[in-house]
């Protein structure tokens, strides 16, 4: 059985004073019989795993750099994230592939410095709205998940979020048949490249506006193992009802 995941990407969102979130979150979930991260910005993170350690909730990194060091002025590697108490980066989001032009073969060297690393590779693929409605949805995330995820893959250090681009902080939401269509077909892609042992133990995620208002539904869907989480992982509040739906499954 795949132990499903709540992940919040907090994005450029925090300062210290989000660390209380982070504790409420923390005592909210003792005991939790699902995995929940928090992938918070580089400026927090060291404080976010002190703040976090002993208790059921996990911190990661939203990205890292291909090299383990070097002349790279302000990025990070898997090495110092993994230092900082991340156990778990991810890698190739929308925001990163739009406004980095970031590409395939960007986010697969990432994610090979990240395995090798010991962290956990949360790689995103998605369609944009264009892409959806010209039927070209299954064809791209075929593409990206080629291009994106390293032959070292397994069902210990790799986790796919499917986000659809159109639907992440729009409040739009594909609908519950276009999100299994697509995490079924991630499904069977892993299974045919790296058979069925590792292509079953990849968590798939679903990411794109979830709440916990629509929460429970998008968990019911097949192949659907939990959620990446953009601004409803904010506040420790909002993040609970999606661990608590996430849990009932």
């Amino acid at each position: 059985m795949r132990r499903k995941l709540a992940a919040g990407n907090w994005k450029m969102n925090g300062t210290g004073a989000a660390l209380s979130e982070l504790e409420a979150l923390c005592k909210s979930h003792p005991d939790a019989s699902v995995d929940i991260l928090i992938c918070p910005p580089a400026t927090l993170l060291s404080r976010a795993a002190d703040t976090v350690r002993g208790s059921a909730v996990t911190i990661g990194g939203q990205d890292c750099h291909a090299a383990s060091a070097g002349a790279h002025t302000g990025d990070i590697s898997a090495e110092m994230l993994l230092d900082a108490g991340a156990t778990s980066v991810i890698l190739g989001h929308s925001e990163r592939r739009v406004d980095h032009e970031e590409h395939d073969e960007d986010i697969r060297a990432k994610a090979c410095a990240a395995m090798d690393a010991g962290l956990k590779a949360i790689i995103c693929v998605g369609e944009s709205l264009e892409q959806r409605e010209a039927a070209n949805t299954l064809d791209i995330i075929g593409g990206q998940m080629s291009g994106s995820i390293p032959d070292q893959a397994t069902g210990e250090n790799l986790i796919i979020a499917y986000e659809p681009i159109w639907a992440i902080g729009t409040g739009k939401v594909p609908t519950l048949d276009e999100i299994g269509e697509v995490h079924d077909f991630i499904r069977a892609r892993l299974e045919r490249r790296f058979g069925e042992g590792v292509g079953r133990s990849v968590r798939l995620v679903y990411g794109g506006s979830v709440k916990p208002s629509n929460a429970a539904e998008i968990f019911a869907v097949s192949n659907v193992d939990g959620a990446l989480v953009g601004g409803a992982s904010l506040k420790a509040r909002d993040f609970t009802g999606i661990i608590q739906a996430l849990e009932s499954v």
